[in-house]
């Protein structure tokens, strides 16, 4: 295998296509959109595994010169009471906070840099397999040709529908997501230190650099709603209907009281896919979200897909044949990425108010996290 199609360029796709030269095989990525996201999504966090894995295709400095460093986390309830608290995992890096849309920019700048090509406006409709290559065909009358088709092309991927037309899509996560900037609310949060708050409702928050507090919350709500529904009610609207939600908790009650609607993220359902049945099919494979996109309360969601992504490369790298190949990558990374997303998932319904509130006692940080964060690939031994 020396040629690649790669449809997506979010997250998975750029790495992926770094990862598959880093591995000698040619990869070109087709994006659907007619330009490169400019300011789009809210904010993510690039976990301590993450950085790992993105500095074996030598990117983890550049995403880490948009990031903010965020190696403590404090677990509370609204009343000012610490469950669990913690500087950050020993021997592990910081992990950053970020826009979503500098990831973006910087994946997209790096991989070109190392001489990927990225095509936009390539809106994939369908895709033909022979003895040889596979053919996909885009929506502008254009094919591209190559040696496997790889889908990083998100939760909601035509490649997984290709690959199994009854793939299940993203389930709803039963809660309606909003983030935004609290300035001049007297709250005191310490530099480098994310923040989790159960009290009425989940609330995370973290003090930015230039002074305001970064505050990301949930609505408990029986229908979603996509992103574009949701912008089309007023930002002012929402922002009544949190205050009201959270009321009197701290820090969420002046977090929000002193947060402008303008400045809000209104990012609709929180999403995640179910487990997909069928990660590969002949000569096409999916990566990242496609595959397995655990909900935004993971905190791995970026992460995730770039260790998928540079995975794949390695199993395409080492194996003979293309079923060979996807069968040892998903076998590297079903167990992990389902576990994760079935733990985010019961997080979920702790924030739809389908469950208990969590316990006032906890594991440690290191009980808790150290399992997902100390994930390392080994990129130089050999995929058998």
């Amino acid at each position: 295998m020396t040629r690649v199609l790669v449809i997506g360029s979010g997250i998975a796709g750029p790495v992926t296509a770094m990862a598959l030269r880093k591995a000698g095989i040619e990869a070109t990525v087709y994006e659907a959109h007619p330009a490169a996201a400019d300011g789009v999504g809210a904010a993510l966090m690039v976990a301590p595994n993450g950085l790992n894995a993105l500095e074996i295709i030598g990117a983890a400095e550049a995403v880490r010169a948009v990031g903010q460093p965020m190696p403590g986390m404090v677990m509370g309830d609204a009343r000012g009471n610490r469950f669990v608290e913690s500087a950050g995992l020993e021997g592990l890096p910081a992990g950053q906070a970020m826009a979503r849309a500098d990831l973006f920019r910087v994946l997209h700048d790096h991989a070109v840099a190392q001489g990927v090509r990225i095509e936009y406006g390539k809106q994939l409709v369908a895709a033909k397999e022979t003895a040889d290559e596979v053919t996909a065909y885009f929506a502008d009358g254009t094919t591209a040709s190559a040696d496997i088709l790889v889908g990083a092309d998100g939760i909601r991927s035509t490649v997984r529908v290709l690959i199994d037309k009854d793939a299940p899509g993203p389930e709803y996560g039963g809660v309606l997501s909003f983030g935004g900037y609290a300035v001049g609310s007297g709250v005191v949060l310490e530099p480098g230190v994310m923040y989790f708050t159960f009290g009425t409702a989940f609330l995370g928050c973290w003090a930015a650099p230039d002074g305001r507090i970064v505050w990301f919350a949930g609505l408990p709500s029986e229908e979603p709603m996509t992103a574009a529904e949701a912008r089309q009610v007023p930002a002012a609207d929402w922002l009544r209907r949190l205050r009201d939600l959270y009321g009197a908790d701290a820090p969420a009650e002046a977090l929000l009281r002193h947060s402008d609607p303008g400045t809000m993220f209104v990012t609709g359902s929180m999403e995640m896919m179910p487990p997909v049945p069928h990660w590969h099919s002949g000569r096409m494979v999916l990566v990242g979200d496609s595959a397995h996109a655990p909900s935004s309360s993971s905190g791995q969601g970026a992460s995730l897909a770039i260790e998928s992504g540079i995975e794949l490369a390695r199993c395409l790298r080492d194996l003979p044949d293309a079923p060979s190949a996807f069968a040892a990558y998903e076998r590297l990374r079903r167990p992990r990425v389902e576990a994760i997303a079935a733990a985010a998932a019961a997080t979920n319904r702790q924030k739809a108010g389908e469950a208990a509130p969590p316990p006032t006692a906890f594991p440690t940080a290191e009980q808790m996290f150290g399992p997902v964060q100390r994930h390392l690939i080994n990129w130089d031994q050999p995929v058998t």
